[in-house]
């Protein structure tokens, strides 16, 4: 699956993309994001709340319960505030 970083997330982590083999055991967002975050120091700083982040499977939003059924890119970014 292509996961995707964008502005803080990617700022923490250093890296805008790359690719995961996802395990079998993660069936939703929330699975593999925790998944995700045992892989450095950087990403568990970056996806440690998952409350404060907002999340698109395929381009579409999602929460993080969300299945992962047979989506190849998940986007994660911080929420956007405008004015």
């Amino acid at each position: 699956m292509k996961l995707l970083y964008f502005a803080s997330v990617r700022e923490a982590i250093g890296l805008s993309s790359e690719e995961c083999d996802v395990p079998q055991d993660a069936r939703s967002v929330g699975d593999l994001v925790a998944w995700i975050s045992a892989g450095s120091q950087e990403h568990a700083r970056a996806l440690h709340d998952l409350s404060r982040l907002r999340f698109a499977l395929d381009q579409e939003m999602v929460s993080g319960d969300a299945l992962l059924g047979t989506a190849q890119e998940l986007a994660i970014f911080p929420p956007v505030t405008g004015g």
